[in-house]
């Protein structure tokens, strides 16, 4: 039986488009697959989530009309993952995460220097969901940088990131500023893209490619109508080589599987500094000879990322304790 091995590029209702060296087949999931992640979950070898989605590696059995069954879905070396709301309060609550992509080289975040006003601890989470997903390379687009009276006024806000490793590009689809540096940062590479409503995404995606940025959003909108009955996710081809995927706003990333003492690991600028606590099990809030806070008061952790620490933290253990 010949097989072909592919990379999932859409996933529409139980259907997976995959492309392979010789086209594109609209496959299913073999039924055992199924099987052998039901059996995995009910013995606790697993957690409960998606068997396949957008970015895997899988190989398929192809038929001649351009269907196909997908027969083994390749180990992920990452994912970008978030607390699937779906029929519940919360994804922690119910005990499954939703992958949004596995497998991306990258994740791009895009933000407004304004209209909306950028948001420093909305990018915080998305860093931190990017960060546990083992994601390889992050980047941080601010976009808007037309409405500015001055570009200092937006470094002024992302320089912070830039010092802590995460390259900042600022763009402008108006201008065509910094378009062509994002055209190639996407190009030949899987990449994820995320962002609150409003940032100019598409006009953005439109400026790189013709009509990318329509077709994202296009899906992005049928899938948020029809998110209790359609889960719809996409790669979209560059011309250039490479796919960009869309994923859901920044208030729909709930951070998955992160229990409260593990969320300093997630933040750069923090994780140096806790192995110098005097308590093993700080909380980085009160406790005295806290290496953390000293490093605050010193300046060499910014406030805003703190806050934003705390912030985050307090919110994990409200859910943690429900869910335990």
């Amino acid at each position: 039986m010949t097989t072909l091995e592919g990379l999932v590029i859409k996933q529409q209702s139980g259907f997976f488009t995959v492309e392979t060296a010789q086209g594109l087949f609209v496959c299913q999931l073999r039924g055992r697959l199924k099987e052998e992640a039901a059996r995995r979950i009910r013995k606790e070898e697993d957690e409960p989530g998606d068997l396949c989605t957008i970015g895997d590696r899988v190989t398929i059995t192809p038929d001649p009309d351009g269907t196909g069954v997908i027969e083994r879905v390749h180990p992920r070396s990452r994912v970008l993952a978030r607390a699937d709301h779906a029929g519940g309060r919360s994804a922690e609550l119910q005990g499954r995460q939703q992958v949004l992509i596995a497998n991306a080289d990258q994740a791009v975040f895009i933000l407004a220097a304004a209209e909306p006003a950028p948001n420093p601890r909305a990018l915080d989470r998305l860093i931190v969901a990017a960060e546990k997903g083992r994601i390889p390379h992050i980047h941080i687009v601010c976009n808007k940088i037309d409405l500015l009276p001055s570009l200092e006024q937006a470094r002024a806000i992302f320089d912070l990131y830039e010092r802590l490793g995460y390259p900042v590009l600022y763009t402008s689809a108006v201008t065509g500023q910094g378009v062509d540096a994002l055209r190639d940062l996407l190009t030949g590479q899987v990449s994820v893209l995320a962002g609150p409503s409003g940032v100019g995404k598409t006009s953005l995606l439109n400026a790189i490619q013709p009509g990318l940025g329509l077709r994202v959003s296009e899906v992005s909108q049928a899938t948020a109508k029809g998110r209790h009955t359609t889960v719809h996710r996409e790669l979209f081809k560059l011309d250039g080589g490479g796919y960009v995927a869309d994923t859901p706003g920044i208030r729909a990333i709930g951070i998955w599987d992160v229990e409260p003492g593990e969320l300093e690991a997630y933040f750069v600028d923090i994780a140096p500094y806790v192995a110098d606590c005097k308590f093993p099990d700080c909380t980085h809030t009160h406790e005295p000879g806290c290496a953390v806070r000293a490093a605050v008061r010193r300046g060499e952790i910014a406030l805003q990322r703190y806050r934003s620490f705390l912030r985050l933290r307090q919110e994990i253990e409200e859910t943690y304790e429900d869910w335990v």
